[in-house]
């Protein structure tokens, strides 16, 4: 780089920087409240688009305990967050 010598350690590290650097950057998110104001819906829509039917007694009692799960899972989410 203009005409100097540069170690192979020294690009390594400046590549590796760079890469790790851009992809934290990258992938930090956005504000907390636009992902909480469209959370909602987007789960809204895939309730809807996903039917479950049970076959048998035991798969409803499995599909049952799964949106119970579900249910407690989002009552949490929803109030353990700042």
């Amino acid at each position: 780089i203009l005409g100097r010598a540069i170690k192979n350690e020294y690009i390594t590290l400046g590549v590796l920087g760079s890469v790790f650097g851009g992809a934290f950057l990258a992938t930090r998110g956005g504000s907390k409240q636009d992902t909480k104001a469209a959370t909602p819906a987007i789960i809204e829509k895939v309730k809807e688009a996903v039917p479950l039917n049970a076959g048998s007694s035991e798969e409803e009692e499995l599909m049952n305990s799964i949106r119970k799960y579900i249910a407690e899972a989002e009552k949490e989410a929803g109030s353990g967050h700042h």
